[in-house]
């Protein structure tokens, strides 16, 4: 027994690296999961090999940035699936370039996934938890760039940042009904999003030796992150593990940010 069986689990970004490993890690554990992200063929398809796995996943489409979609959205799964447990803020979109030569897409692009986004999912969560008097726990998966300056990605950092302090505000909040809202923030982590961006093998080790033109100074314990390791932080800060912590931000990152 590991005190998450039969809960239900809403994940965003569930088709992408880090939300499938935490709605695979869930799954092993005996949470029930509802996938939300915009591509439904990989959404479906992951829920499919899930449940012949023995876990109990659903498909859920949706766009975070709509609103009334999200309401619509969770409406559904709790209908489905139940009262929701625990929520993974894991959509998010990146968008490289020097901060002034972003263009007005980019930036609104990058805010409304990656901030708004969290904003909305959390807020229909949190409320309906309130309403019916039930504890729950969040994590927002944000980014180590959040509180690190870092060449070509001002958007994203600072939408990261804006999601952490949303998180963390919305957890002093809620604390008072038994709700916990954390943060994991991971650094380079092996999933489409980051090897995309990799032209040839050589980007990896630049990431883990530094680059020094860029303020970079590299990655300590001389490793790309897996999937699997930003999933094992989530869980832990989900669990009753970490029952006692809240507005908390787990950095998990091996060591890129130099502890901050």
């Amino acid at each position: 027994m590991n005190g998450m069986e039969n809960k239900v689990a809403l994940v965003t970004g569930a088709a992408g690296g880090i939300g499938e490993a935490v709605v695979r890690a869930l799954a092993e554990r005996g949470v029930a999961v509802a996938l939300v992200d915009r591509n439904a063929d990989r959404l479906e398809q992951l829920a499919k090999e899930l449940r012949n796995e023995g876990g109990r996943a659903e498909a859920f489409p949706a766009d975070v940035t709509d609103s009334a979609d999200v309401e619509a959205v969770i409406d559904g799964v709790e209908q489905q699936l139940g009262p929701i447990d625990y929520l993974v803020n894991g959509a998010g979109v990146l968008r490289l370039g020097q901060a002034r030569a972003l263009t007005d897409q980019d930036w609104a692009t990058t805010f409304a996934v990656n901030t708004t986004g969290v904003f909305f999912v959390s807020r229909a969560v949190v409320n309906r938890m309130v309403a019916r008097g039930s504890r729950g726990a969040i994590v927002t998966v944000a980014s180590n760039a959040a509180g690190t300056a870092r060449v070509d990605m001002s958007a994203y950092s600072a939408s990261k940042a804006a999601a952490t302090m949303f998180t963390k505000c919305l957890g002093l909040e809620v604390s008072k009904f038994g709700i916990r809202c954390n943060v994991v923030a991971p650094g380079s982590t092996d999933t489409p999003m980051l090897t995309a961006l990799w032209e040839d093998n050589s980007a990896a080790q630049a990431s883990i030796e530094g680059v020094a033109s860029a303020f970079r100074v590299g990655i300590p314990l001389g490793r790309i992150a897996q999937p699997a390791h930003i999933a094992d932080a989530v869980l832990f800060l989900l669990s009753d593990q970490a029952a006692h912590i809240t507005m908390h931000d787990l950095t998990v990152d091996g060591g890129a940010a130099l502890g901050h």
